[in-house]
């Protein structure tokens, strides 16, 4: 075993043909920081070009949480400041590093466990073997917050089936692993019990698939969001637009379409119009420029109002209760909408 250049936040070694980053900040739920994805990137650059490594794996010190996200806290008190330079600087190397991971060379393996939200679906998704463990708890409620599903979520979520991304994006919906694997987002299971026998497997050389699927058992339970697919298809299956999903829910009888249509209420109108959008634009490019069109709203939408407020009212006095400017999707300016899409990938 040897020791890396030490990043706070990571706990990081080379043992054999792997090497491993444990997400390390507890207190935080493994929040992400400048540092912690700055250094990221550049041990997997190194380790890319390292011979003796074979894979590459990423964990957590913590069952409670993979990852649930960026410092979502320090960017709204950067934006309120107006150091937005720190805003993009973030942005830009969060989506950079979702990037490399998406081209990564070499086998990268994460267990996930516990929550994995916002850029923690960002340090995950985009890798090859996406092992889930019994408490793993996945979503993009970004929203809730007044922001966008962003670390090439427009990527990704447009390409599940049957109207499932648009209804993940767009509520923040959260999954257990068993719909995780279902929609794809995962996968393998590979219960708690058996992660350190993995990760020794992967020390020994083992290939990763072949080791992932050695420990790979059954799910324990069925997924939840099957028996709701053909009630997502009808809503939100080839919308045109946000308002046409409101519609359809508001004409539809049954529990799903009243607790889909409360939600959709609920969330930053904005937002919402945004995530449409994202997703539009999303499924006709590569992940490369759906981290392009992500990075070019950044810095924008989080100036608005709606962010400020959406993170004060989800994170700093959690009352819930958030005021969004405007208040109802009806009342969105579609084309002060367009007019930040200007010179925008897709």
């Amino acid at each position: 075993m040897s020791a890396q250049q030490a990043v706070s936040g990571l706990t990081v070694s080379r043992q054999g043909h792997a090497a491993i980053v444990t997400l390390d900040k507890p207190h935080t739920l493994n929040a992400l920081d400048l540092d912690m994805l700055q250094g990221l990137t550049r041990l997997l650059k190194q380790w890319a070009a390292d011979d003796a490594i074979s894979a590459v794996v990423v964990r957590s010190s913590s069952p409670k949480a993979f990852c649930a996200g960026g410092d979502i806290r320090h960017l709204r008190t950067a934006s309120m400041a107006q150091r937005f330079d720190e805003v993009e600087t973030f942005f830009t190397a969060e989506y950079g590093l979702s990037g490399l991971i998406g081209a990564y060379p070499k086998p990268y393996v994460s267990l996930i466990d516990g929550y994995c939200m916002g850029g923690g679906m960002g340090i995950s998704m985009h890798g090859g073997h996406r092992v889930v463990a019994e408490g793993a708890v996945m979503a993009m409620p970004e929203t809730l917050i007044g922001f966008y599903p962003d670390v090439g979520s427009s990527y990704l979520f447009p390409r599940l089936n049957s109207g499932v991304g648009p209804y993940l994006a767009l509520t923040g919906t959260y999954i257990g692993p068993a719909e995780a694997l279902e929609t794809g987002l995962a996968t393998s299971f590979v219960p708690r019990a058996s992660h350190t026998a993995l990760v020794n497997a992967l020390i020994d050389g083992q290939p990763a698939a072949e080791a992932i699927h050695q420990f790979s058992v059954p799910l324990p339970e069925p997924s939840a969001l099957a028996p709701q697919i053909p009630d997502i298809a009808s809503a939100f299956f080839n919308a045109a637009s946000v308002l046409e999903i409101i519609q359809r829910l508001e004409h539809t009888p049954g529990p799903f379409a009243s607790r889909t249509l409360a939600t959709l209420r609920s969330r930053c109108p904005t937002s919402l119009a945004l995530t449409f959008e994202n997703m539009r634009r999303g499924a006709r490019i590569d992940l490369p420029g759906a981290l392009a069109l992500e990075l070019h709203l950044c810095v924008p939408v989080s100036r608005r109002a709606d962010y400020a407020e959406g993170v004060r009212a989800a994170v700093v006095d959690k009352d819930h209760n958030p005021r969004w400017q405007p208040a109802r999707i009806e009342d969105v300016d579609m084309a002060a909408i367009s007019a930040l899409y200007e010179g925008a990938p897709g």
